[in-house]
């Protein structure tokens, strides 16, 4: 089966999309990758969700990529002696490090690294923003804050400190048993949470020892601000809008959005555009029209992917939030206003013999009667530059690795094949020819173009392009 767009899809599965039954229909509806989130999950709901997963992948013969998805320092108050309480503007809330439950008055704030970065003037979000407090006075152990704010705040509701820079490690315990856990399932992505450096990357990288891709969440000021870092050290990235839009003015978001989905194209990296995409699919069969736009946004903007969370993990309505999100893609992808846009941004910047050979091999397929770009890779390298290039026809990613393949679905137009290992440029011609016909991307007589490198089998050795018949 093969997509009829570009930009992939990314499905986040929770309680109402646990099941094998309904992981199939996501995959059917649109789902090129699935996201599973350690911040609500167990380890033993993971591992089922990953064997329905790949229980998929073999019936329907196409690769699918997984994501794990960190819980990372996220901060959150303890509990409350009724659940919930309701916080008054104006009046006076205490966060400390007592262990007890909490009350209308106080709760127990379980960092004690919060209160070595809090001043007097320092803000705390609590739930989303929706609450909004001021620190008044501070020591080692309390913050004493004036609710700006108030509103009902229940257990462990996540708390945003953006004036702090507080010392967590980016990667705590729970993290590093996750992500060993996940490594050792085969997941294909591990995504770090709340990561503020470069250096919280590579950490990951270290942990991860090759067996995972590094996707890096930014939804920190301080990752944007050290967005460059970050790239480099980075596989992937996510603009994980949510916490960005609460620890940043929300009018600071979008062009923030445009300016990252930028800098990982002509990096030639993946960049998913994430958070409250179709929120209101949550409860509602259809999405709002300002909904829609904002999806439509993210893809006329280059994203490789758009995702949605809690529409798909936790909704009423799943399978429709993707199959919503697969037609407004469908139908943006045919307006020559996209081909225009995604073409205006093309990055021109090529230094290597690599990016040579993917701009030429998407030149010709654009100037002649070619159907699709057909690429054999060892570490996916050449298809992520085909991919920033934006070709006009498909992309067949051709590679002997499944691990590869499945990392892939993440990357915009690639239709990813399993394949063995090519003896010679025959043996390319005819593999390539014999899967652009069999996958519906050529007729008999029709030209494709080959993309493959000699020595071959061997990575990073991308150096010819050739238009070929299909036979």
């Amino acid at each position: 089966m093969r997509r009829l767009r570009q930009v992939k899809i990314v499905a986040t599965l929770g309680p109402k999309s646990c099941e094998y039954g309904i992981i199939r229909d996501l995959f059917l509806a649109g789902a090129d990758v699935f996201r599973l989130n350690m911040s609500h999950g167990c380890q033993d709901e993971v591992r089922k969700m990953h064997a329905a997963i790949r229980r998929v992948e073999l019936e329907t013969a196409r690769p699918i990529g997984i994501l794990v998805d960190l819980q990372g320092p996220k901060i959150r108050c303890g509990i409350f002696e009724k659940d919930s309480v309701e916080i008054i503007a104006g009046e006076l809330f205490r966060f400390d490090l007592e262990p007890i439950p909490g009350d209308s008055r106080r709760v127990c704030l379980p960092h004690k690294e919060i209160f070595d970065a809090l001043s007097p003037g320092h803000k705390l979000l609590v739930n989303d923003g929706k609450i909004r407090l001021s620190v008044e006075s501070c020591g080692s152990e309390f913050a004493d804050c004036r609710v700006e704010v108030g509103g009902q705040v229940s257990n462990r509701k996540g708390v945003n400190l953006p004036d702090s820079n507080v010392a967590l490690s980016a990667i705590s315990e729970k993290d590093r048993e996750d992500l060993e856990f996940a490594c050792g399932l085969g997941i294909d992505w591990i995504g770090l949470s709340f990561i503020q450096n470069g250096d919280d990357v590579a950490e990951g990288r270290r942990l991860a020892r090759g067996r995972a891709a590094i996707l890096s969440k930014i939804e920190k000021p301080a990752a944007v601000a050290a967005f460059g870092d970050i790239l480099e050290a980075s596989d992937s990235i996510m603009v994980a809008r949510g916490d960005l839009g609460v620890e940043l003015p929300v009018q600071n978001v979008p062009p923030i959005q445009k300016r990252l989905i930028a800098s990982c194209r002509a990096a030639a990296k993946p960049v998913i555009v994430a958070t409250q995409m179709l929120e209101s699919m949550v409860f509602s069969p259809s999405p709002t029209r300002a909904e829609v736009s904002d999806v439509a946004t993210a893809i006329y903007e280059g994203a490789d992917a758009v995702m949605l969370s809690a529409e798909s993990a936790a909704g009423e309505y799943p399978v429709e939030s993707v199959g919503t999100m697969n037609d407004i893609a469908v139908e943006i992808e045919s307006d020559p206003a996209y081909r225009e846009a995604v073409e205006t941004s093309r990055c021109v910047t090529r230094t290597t013999i690599a990016d040579a050979i993917t701009a030429a091999a998407r030149e010709v397929a654009e100037n002649t009667d070619v159907r699709a770009l057909c690429c054999f890779t060892h570490s996916g390298t050449t298809v992520a530059l085909v991919a920033r290039e934006r070709p006009r026809v498909p992309t067949v990613a051709m590679t002997p690795f499944e691990k590869i393949a499945r990392r892939l679905s993440l990357t915009w137009g690639s239709h990813c094949i399993v394949v063995d290992s090519i003896v010679d440029f025959e043996d390319a011609v005819a593999k390539a020819s014999n899967i652009a016909r069999t996958e519906n991307f050529a007729e008999p007589e029709d030209q494709i173009v080959i993309i493959t490198g000699m020595p071959f089998n061997v990575a990073g050795t991308t150096n010819i392009v050739r238009v070929a018949p299909v036979s």
